[in-house]
């Protein structure tokens, strides 16, 4: 369990009250669980699709759009406007198979991409084939 051991030595937050980033184990997509006093949000982004499931971006969009994807702990998932995705991959490496959780949302790296979704059962799930909000 060394995922477990990881969470309990991590310092201090960079961007929240708790922060907890963390990867695919092929590296294409990158996460972070944010978690405060009042929100909680997971934000993952994809190096590589062979499909965008939502191709358009919205008029107000004068970024980046169909790579980044995120949910809060009781909103629906979203797609998301970005400039810059802020995390590097340094962060954990969250095995085939493993969840993680914080400020009750929950994500879940499989060899077929990765699942976040909140308590009320709304989120996302991205692979390179296909992403998914809900």
């Amino acid at each position: 369990m060394r995922l477990a051991l990881a969470l309990c030595l991590m310092s201090g937050p960079v961007f929240a009250d708790e922060q907890i980033t963390f990867h695919t184990p092929s590296g294409n997509i990158l996460c972070a669980l944010s978690a405060g006093t009042n929100y909680a949000t997971a934000s993952c982004y994809m190096f590589q699709m062979t499909t965008q499931s939502y191709a358009r971006p919205p008029a107000d969009c004068e970024f980046d759009w169909g790579n980044s994807f995120s949910v809060t702990a009781s909103g629906k998932g979203k797609m998301d406007c970005y400039s810059d995705f802020p995390f590097d991959g340094s962060g954990l490496e969250l095995g085939y198979g493993q969840k993680i959780s914080l400020g009750g949302i929950t994500c879940h790296s499989a060899k077929t991409g990765m699942t976040c979704v909140n308590a009320a059962g709304h989120g996302f799930a991205i692979a390179k084939a296909k992403q998914e909000l809900f």
